[in-house]
């Protein structure tokens, strides 16, 4: 006989996993708050690799013998490239100067040719070249197939500066170019004298355009003072210009000549050192021919 009621039942209990926290670690959330911070960031990507790099090669260059051996390995590898065949300079060439010019270039860089070009100081061989008188510029580069090319630019000779060692060949800014044995050498160039009379060069040669109209009896400029000219003439006749604005006293006297022929008397010196009063002085024969004109006596009178 079967009971009326239900047996009753054990109830079951079902254990589920525990599900895990998302909150990140105390730890972790430090860390990730590092992490965004700008400075730690660089500090880990740059620092620590520079650090670690620093120290491995501390501690290469701590040992004395791997120091030298290594700066040996450096310089031979240096050396090999220098030398290399396409590096050597084998022949110098002198571009814009005379041959005699060139020669002196030449003994001027004393170089042991062949060499290398990264032994070369270009620096110190342009100013080298540039001492010479002859020379306002020079330009020094290496060429291709071994060529150090020089080029120069010459000094031109405006005129010529007689002193009482001998004569001096000037350019147009009073620098010396070289020396003249004699005035012959040079005919074509005009002629200056005096102390001091390269450094009014300039000026000299400013009269000396202005002059152009007698150009054909200008013997030469005589510096006075260090602070004048004088133009010297044919016919021992002498110009003497004042201090200040020779240019156009020297065009005034010119104007006079065409009007007159002025130079063509019988006058010694034409003294302009006074604007509004030029003075003149004539020859002794001209002076007595002058007083016997006016009738004056000069039967006694010395010459």
């Amino acid at each position: 006989m079967q009971p009326l009621s239900a047996p009753r039942r054990t109830p079951t209990l079902t254990v589920h996993p525990l599900r895990r926290d998302p909150a990140p670690s105390r730890w972790a959330y430090r860390m990730q708050r590092l992490w965004l911070t700008p400075l730690f960031r660089v500090m880990f990507r740059v620092g620590v690799p520079t650090f670690v790099l620093a120290l491995v090669v501390g501690l290469v260059l701590a040992d004395e013998d791997r120091r030298t051996a290594i700066a040996g390995g450096i310089t031979e590898i240096r050396t090999q490239f220098q030398n290399r065949p396409e590096f050597m300079v084998g022949l110098v060439s002198v571009v814009g100067a005379s041959p005699e010019l060139a020669d002196v270039v030449r003994a001027r860089l004393d170089l042991k040719l062949p060499q290398s070009s990264f032994d070369i100081d270009l620096v110190a061989a342009r100013a080298r070249i540039q001492e010479l008188d002859a020379i306002a510029r020079a330009d020094l580069i290496v060429r291709s197939g071994g060529v150090l090319e020089v080029a120069i630019t010459e000094r031109e000779p405006a005129l010529l500066w007689r002193t009482e060692d001998g004569i001096e060949m000037l350019d147009a800014s009073g620098h010396r170019v070289a020396s003249l044995a004699a005035r012959s050498d040079r005919p074509d160039l005009p002629l200056i004298a005096g102390e001091a009379a390269d450094s009014a060069t300039p000026e000299a040669l400013a009269l000396l355009a202005a002059a152009a109209p007698i150009a054909d009896r200008v013997r030469g400029l005589v510096r006075v003072g260090e602070r004048r000219w004088d133009v010297v003439l044919d016919r021992n006749q002498r110009i003497l210009l004042p201090e200040e604005k020779p240019i156009a006293a020297i065009e005034r006297l010119i104007a006079l000549h065409q009007a007159g022929d002025l130079l063509g008397r019988d006058i010694l010196t034409v003294d302009l050192r006074t604007e509004h009063r030029p003075v003149l002085r004539l020859a002794p024969y001209a002076l007595s021919q002058l007083r016997q004109s006016q009738g004056i006596d000069i039967s006694g009178s010395q010459l």
